[in-house]
């Protein structure tokens, strides 16, 4: 059994069955949003980090949005693995009160951020010559700025509502805010499909965006005024790109995108439209990477961590079952390495189009 599905775009299926798999072919990695789903990719996360990129030479963008984005400033650090192990280890140990408050919940994640950057995090991920990190943030828009929650609540139902009709209308309430060390020359510095704004990266804003682009509607609390860009309330980047569709503008190279489900949805709120579809042409040199039903079927629960474990299981019990997620995980890593170093597995990945 291989703990790996492998799916392409036509002109990423066509390149890796005929050069097979390797770093040099990837221009743009990306990290959706997702919470503690991602410890299922943790192993994998561990090896992309620790050695397949690990001699990286040529300029990689990195785009991600709440954990994801927290994964990708990871890399970017002088030691990625060694601090998304410990985003993993504090992610996965937290214990909040029998009826957490935002405020607790909102503490605990700058210190688990904090505690993952270190002294010198910061600095290096801004002054990262070779990985290109951008982090996506939503900024709220008219009365969804408000300091009441009330008109908070009013803003995000009206805009879940609009967003059944058009995820365009998405830009009458929040301006996508990509924070990024590559500022305006960042290749999304014109996106059309949602309002957005592009914003240097720099190392007084950098906690706040990577706070922000986590910070999910009161369950955290929105950040206010991040320097450097534009006054106003900023929230979770899933609400506007949860699993992304928007070009990735890789150019001649293909994406990378380790995710924890053949599912890809483009928006928060998309996750209750079933007709909501991404466009399978912006996928067209992606290269997704997902644990596979069988070994997802493994596991405790026969499912992937998610936030209502916090809710159904006690800690003692949740941490059991997070803390060997996080131990099979590696699976993937072994398997991935399969494919780069012996092209074993390559003629098994299937079509983007052909995700169940």
């Amino acid at each position: 059994m291989s703990s790996l599905s492998i799916f392409a775009g036509p002109t990423a299926l066509a390149r890796l069955k005929a050069d097979g798999l390797c770093a040099d072919q990837f221009k743009v990695l990306l990290g959706a949003s997702g919470g503690p789903k991602w410890f299922v990719l943790y192993g994998l996360d561990c090896y992309l980090f620790g050695d397949f990129f690990a001699q990286q030479k040529q300029e990689l963008i990195t785009l991600g949005s709440s954990a994801g984005a927290w994964r990708m400033c990871c890399l970017a650090t002088s030691e990625p693995v060694a601090a998304i192990g410990r985003l993993a280890t504090r992610y996965s140990e937290e214990e909040y009160s029998s009826t957490p408050t935002t405020a607790e919940i909102t503490e605990k994640a700058r210190n688990m951020l904090a505690e993952m950057l270190g002294d010198s995090g910061a600095a290096e991920i801004v002054g990262n010559k070779v990985i290109k990190t951008h982090i996506i943030t939503d900024r709220s828009k008219g009365f969804g700025a408000s300091k009441k929650k009330s008109l908070q609540a009013t803003a995000l139902l009206a805009s879940a509502l609009s967003n059944v009709v058009s995820r365009k209308s998405l830009s009458f309430f929040y301006e996508r805010t990509i924070f990024t060390n590559m500022g305006q020359l960042s290749p999304w510095n014109a996106c059309k499909d949602i309002d957005t704004s592009v914003v240097g990266l720099n190392e007084e804003n950098i906690f706040d965006a990577m706070i922000a682009s986590g910070s999910i509607p009161f369950v955290l609390d929105g950040v206010r005024n991040i320097s450097g860009a534009k006054k106003g309330l900023y929230w979770d980047g899933g609400i506007t790109d949860y699993h992304f569709d928007f070009n990735f503008h890789a150019g001649g190279g293909l994406v990378l995108y380790p995710h924890f489900s053949s599912t890809v949805t483009p928006g928060w709120f998309d996750k209750h439209i079933p007709w909501r579809k991404v466009n399978e042409h912006h996928f067209d040199n992606v290269v997704l990477v997902t644990p596979s039903k069988e070994f997802v079927a493994s596991l405790p629960y026969g499912k992937i961590p998610d936030r209502s474990d916090f809710e159904k299981l006690d800690y003692n019990t949740r941490l059991t079952y997070w803390r060997e997620v996080l131990d099979k995980s590696h699976q993937l890593a072994e398997d991935f390495s399969k494919l780069v170093n012996a092209g074993i597995g390559i003629d098994a990945i299937q079509a983007f189009s052909d995700r169940p």
